[in-house]
């Protein structure tokens, strides 16, 4: 095995069902349910407003270099996010118009990348959800090495190859699937209480926000 240079070509991927729940739901009450730690850093956001959810297809890259994430293409089922490692670096875009396009034409669910891209222009009018940490013109090289389908680490979170992504405007989230019916099920409750709340505010103009004062009266707050 060369060591930091490898394709793994295939892995486990969770059942379409479970990966389907998390439809509709948004990052910010995903994170919520998390302990609030689990989204990735703020400055990798959509480029095209568009939401994604779908199983995690991990790629590894060098500084500025995308000869991995292009033969990794070959390997994308429908349904894959392709998840890309490219060291937070900003100075060269590492996927652009042609590799987008290719994913799309793999069935790729979308793109995720804490990296730069360029061709934002365009990027930014397809029916595709594409997520970057920045735009540069400087294109990339094709030398390697990389790695494909091994853990990786985006927008300083970890990430495997199997992982539920969910990603919207306010960010993006990964969920293992061990974990993945909990976190559902637990984010469909606070999203009922928000729900009672807002109909309480509805209905009678104001919440009662119970734990509020609780909390204040827990930490001493003087209220004159």
């Amino acid at each position: 095995m060369s060591i930091g240079c490898q394709i793994i070509t295939d892995f486990e991927r969770p059942d379409r069902e479970l990966v389907n729940l998390f439809e509709g739901l948004q990052v910010a009450d995903l994170d919520d349910n998390m302990s609030r730690t689990q989204a990735v850093f703020h400055k990798i956001s959509s480029f095209t407003g568009k939401t994604v959810v779908g199983t995690a297809f991990t790629i590894k890259l060098p500084h500025g270099d995308n000869l991995m994430f292009r033969a990794a293409l070959k390997y994308v089922k429908p349904g894959d996010v392709i998840v890309i490692d490219a060291g937070g670096f900003e100075d060269r875009a590492v996927i652009g118009e042609v590799t987008t396009k290719y994913a799309m034409k793999a069935g790729a669910a979308g793109i995720i990348c804490d990296g730069a891209l360029r061709d934002s222009m365009v990027l930014s009018e397809l029916d595709f959800p594409v997520f970057a940490k920045g735009v540069s013109p400087n294109g990339p090289f094709f030398n390697g090495p990389g790695e494909v389908n091994v853990p990786i680490v985006c927008g300083g979170q970890l990430v495997n190859p199997g992982d539920i992504v969910v990603g919207d405007q306010d960010g993006i989230v990964f969920i293992k699937p061990e974990y993945a019916r909990e976190v559902y099920e637990n984010t469909i409750k606070t999203k009922q209480k928000e729900e009672k709340l807002l109909q309480e505010l509805e209905e009678t103009g104001s919440m009662t926000q119970t734990f509020v004062w609780e909390r204040l009266e827990q930490i001493g707050c003087t209220i004159v």
